[in-house]
């Protein structure tokens, strides 16, 4: 899995777990709708770790919270 995957695989995570929608999460986070929507959509090759931090400030977790997941594990590696 790639980390852009591993990250989109998380919001879903996380957002399901909340009960909440991609849209109310950018609410939420301060995140606009269609920065969060290219995140989910793939359209975002290089997602930034204050992006992160603002999805992790709006669900009030950390960011080791974030990243402390399963999708996190077996990541592909970057550089070839």
């Amino acid at each position: 899995m790639t980390l852009k995957q591993a990250v989109h695989d998380r919001i879903w995570e996380l957002c399901d777990e909340r009960g909440i929608t991609i849209n109310k999460l950018s609410i939420i986070c301060g995140i606009t709708q269609s920065t969060l929507n290219n995140i989910m959509n793939g359209r975002n090759n290089s997602v930034t770790l204050s992006t992160i931090k603002k999805i992790c400030d709006g669900l009030e977790i950390s960011l080791q919270d974030f990243f402390a997941s399963s999708v996190f594990t077996d990541l592909e590696q970057e550089i070839k």
